[in-house]
């Protein structure tokens, strides 16, 4: 019964993970930007939220009325002010861009902040550590439940919003060839401040989570990140719904490595990731191996 418990919650963490990975992967599918900020942005948006509930003592989730917003439009201001400049550049510019937009928001948020972690547990009262009782080793907390939920109605919400609104259809339009877009009447640079708005809003949705399951400080975004990118990688970068099968394979994967070792949390995800990465790195080695002899033979 402990492993299906294990497992159980591994599945709940996984949410956590693909909800916090859906930006990355969004921005990523729309631009081809691997936004180095993601993690920080979700801090950024953490922090908000916690300044809010402490200032006016309204509930967590209200104060995200009106911080996704908010965050929506640090990602538009981001992509018109430094993202579309870069992009113009080549790739390696736009990802040294976010390097130094991550650097820039976790200095600020120290100055603003200190180093003391903080945490949205307190304003959100039982919810933080009830849970369902189904046998003495088998529980659901409430909130991993409730943010697993979240994540499945985003990752949902965002392949119903690609396939049935005009907006939608135009993004994956602009993602498939920016320039044919163009041709048809598409904005594409208004496109990619739209994706960069929907991307950092979700990256600020994930980060309040965060806040409410456990303890951040101003640094706290990097690691976020690696948990994001390994969640992309694993379930495929670009899908929405592999994002889901990524996130739940890290977090199953973590939380079986850490019943042979405490420190096995950590080190059992990155394995996960590398051999994943590797059987894609090997498969699509063969293929294009494939390709050359196919083209060879053919010429011969």
């Amino acid at each position: 019964m402990i492993w299906v418990t294990q497992i159980l919650q591994g599945v709940l963490l996984g949410g956590y993970y693909a909800l916090l990975a859906c930006g990355l992967s969004f921005m990523f599918g729309v631009m081809r930007i691997i936004n180095l900020a993601h993690g920080d942005l979700a801090v950024l948006g953490a922090c908000l939220v916690f300044v809010i509930a402490d200032q006016t003592d309204i509930s967590p989730f209200v104060a995200l009325i009106a911080v996704l917003p908010a965050m929506a439009l640090v990602g538009w201001a981001m992509q018109r002010g430094m993202l579309e400049r870069s992009l113009r550049a080549g790739m390696l510019v736009p990802l040294l861009t976010t390097f130094g937009i991550a650097v820039v928001v976790e200095n600020a948020l120290f100055e603003q902040f200190g180093a003391d972690t903080r945490s949205l547990a307190p304003y959100i009262g039982s919810l933080a550590f009830d849970s369902w009782t189904i046998t003495d080793d088998f529980y659901v907390g409430y909130l991993a439940l409730l943010i697993f939920a979240v994540a499945v109605l985003l990752l949902g919400g965002l392949h119903l919003f690609l396939g049935r609104t005009a907006l939608g259809r135009a993004i994956r339009a602009t993602a498939e060839d920016p320039d044919t877009a163009e041709l048809v009447g598409i904005n594409s640079r208004a496109i990619y401040a739209a994706a960069a708005a929907i991307a950092v809003a979700s990256a600020g949705l994930a980060g309040t989570f965060l806040a409410m399951r456990e303890t951040f400080d101003p640094y706290a975004g990097p690691l976020q990140l690696i948990f994001a990118f390994e969640a992309v990688v694993i379930g495929g970068i670009g899908s929405l719904w592999g994002t889901l099968l990524g996130g739940i394979v890290l977090g199953v994967a973590q939380n079986i490595g850490a019943q042979f070792n405490p420190r096995g949390f950590l080190i059992a995800g990155h394995v996960m990731f590398f051999v994943v990465l590797a059987g894609r790195l090997l498969i699509s080695g063969l293929a294009a191996r494939g390709g050359i002899r196919s083209i060879l033979g053919q010429r011969a």
